[in-house]
């Protein structure tokens, strides 16, 4: 009996360049096992056309006319939101301050805009299979800038004592931008159970995935601001 074929990734393009739309579309369309379902230039037209399109990425640019990707994020991936696409936001890196309210808005990760065709690639794929795309050494550059501008909240969050010590420990390893290997080192425990840490942190807080993580755990100060 055949396998069942795999569904492709549906992939939605924002950026209100069209040269970009186009490039962008050219490399992924060629790439087997990804379909470009559409394409929109500014962030109202993301979300009426995502709501119509049902992509299960949309890569999105962050300065756009009419309504700006961390607007056009929110609505789509933000709290609350039934059956969101995974968004990977696509920028340069001086607007460190707008990604990191992008992904407080709910994207699943980031690249730059001069990666290379073959990154962006992997980056659809890998946000696709529900993994979240935030480099250690990103993490820690966007984070070294802009943590000590970040406010916990005054009164604490109440979900951080569902946490055991352990589990503590494996999220400040997670917000300091270590992989899961490098949190085997640290804490030396296996790879395997750092991803079951890693699962176990993300359901106890309702959590999304491993970026919302690392914003969680400076808004709820378990690490202080400028660590």
């Amino acid at each position: 009996m055949p396998e069942p074929s795999v569904p492709p990734i549906r992939v939605l393009i924002v950026d209100d360049q069209a040269v970009i739309r186009i490039g962008y579309t050219t490399i992924l369309g060629a790439q087997p096992g990804i379909e470009v379902v559409g394409e929109a230039g500014d962030g109202r037209a993301a979300v009426d056309l995502t709501a119509r399109l049902r992509p299960d990425v949309v890569v999105m640019d962050v300065r756009m006319p009419v309504l700006d990707g961390i607007a056009a994020t929110r609505l789509l991936a933000g709290p609350g939101v039934a059956r969101p696409p995974r968004v990977l936001v696509v920028t340069t890196f001086n607007l460190d301050r707008q990604v990191y309210e992008a992904l407080r808005a709910g994207a699943s990760g980031f690249l730059l805009k001069d990666a290379g065709p073959s990154q962006l690639v992997e980056a659809v794929r890998t946000v696709a299979s529900g993994e979240s795309l935030l480099a250690p050494a990103v993490t820690q550059a966007l984070l070294g800038r802009f943590a000590e501008r970040v406010l916990p909240t005054t009164t604490g969050d109440p979900r951080l004592a569902a946490l055991t010590p352990r589990e503590r420990e494996v999220l400040v390893a997670i917000a300091d931008g270590l992989s899961n290997a490098e949190i085997a080192d640290r804490l030396v425990i296996s790879h395997e159970t750092v991803k079951t840490y890693v699962s176990r942190i993300l359901l106890k807080l309702d959590l999304r995935d491993r970026v919302q993580a690392v914003v969680y755990a400076y808004r709820s100060g378990l690490v202080p601001p400028g660590r």
